[in-house]
């Protein structure tokens, strides 16, 4: 579905720079259909240099003919930013536009084109850098499914990609787009618990990091529920199951509950 098409990323920052990679190392997208913007010119070339593609500071002309536009720029900034992408929105031409902005609306965003264009709404995570990330996706009223499996096209080298309806949207930021940083101060945090008893810092956040990565390769792969492969490794009598009443002491599991109830709700309020 990518083959032919033109692609405008309207923002360079991370996530930007990552969707356009991934685009490119995909080889679904080639170079020449691929453009993007920056706010300076400096920065829009120093994208350039970086990802090997046009990169401007003029969105309306980047996005001109464009058959995709990917906003990837700050929750306030998307309005305004949509609102100046209308000029170059050619009467009969469909383009169809993704927004990773957190918290924006689609319904937001189709007012912002005046209807011009359908929005399909993208909510990426930071792993997406090393193709390992996790992308929900959500269509406006005006998007198709076709529409939705070109966003699933764009976001499919990036890792897995799911489709939910909007009113989702904000628990999917808090838990899939937050949590990575979560997860991060687990990772520390058992670390600490390796050095503690004596194991040099690196190898103890190796082997962490190893063990997360392998625990959620299980859950993905067997389909198991988690309580299930935690029950494989409780032994009755054994040192897992006394290191579990030991988080539990500390309220772990609310506590993780309430941090991404508590990141959803922020994300609802960045929009507005």
């Amino acid at each position: 579905m990518l083959a032919d098409k033109r692609i405008a990323v309207i923002g360079t920052g991370t996530m930007g720079r990552t969707i356009a990679g991934g685009l490119l190392a995909s080889g679904k997208v080639r170079k020449a259909h691929l453009v993007a913007t920056a706010r300076s010119r400096t920065s829009a070339d120093k994208a350039s240099r970086e990802l090997g593609i046009r990169c401007a500071s003029d969105n309306a002309a980047a996005t001109a003919g464009a058959d995709v536009v990917l906003l990837c720029v700050k929750p306030r900034d998307s309005g305004k930013v949509a609102e100046g992408l209308r000029s170059s929105l050619r009467k009969g031409h469909r383009t169809l536009v993704v927004s990773i902005a957190a918290g924006v609306s689609t319904a937001y965003l189709e007012e912002a084109l005046a209807g011009k264009a359908p929005v399909v709404r993208a909510m990426p995570n930071t792993p997406c850098l090393i193709g390992k990330g996790m992308t929900v996706l959500s269509k406006g009223s005006k998007a198709t499914d076709r529409d939705v499996a070109l966003a699933r096209e764009i976001f499919l080298p990036l890792g897995r990609v799911l489709e939910l309806e909007e009113k989702h949207m904000d628990t999917v930021t808090g838990l899939s787009a937050s949590g990575p940083a979560f997860l991060y101060v687990i990772i520390e945090a058992l670390a600490d618990g390796g050095v503690m008893r004596g194991l040099p810092r690196h190898v103890a956040t190796e082997l962490v990091a190893q063990m997360t990565l392998g625990a959620a390769e299980m859950v993905l792969t067997t389909g198991r529920h988690p309580a299930a492969l935690k029950d494989d490794v409780t032994t009755p009598a054994g040192c897992t199951i006394a290191g579990i009443l030991a988080l539990e002491d500390g309220r772990i599991r609310s506590v993780l509950a309430r941090g991404v109830e508590t990141a959803a709700r922020v994300a609802g309020e960045l929009g507005r």
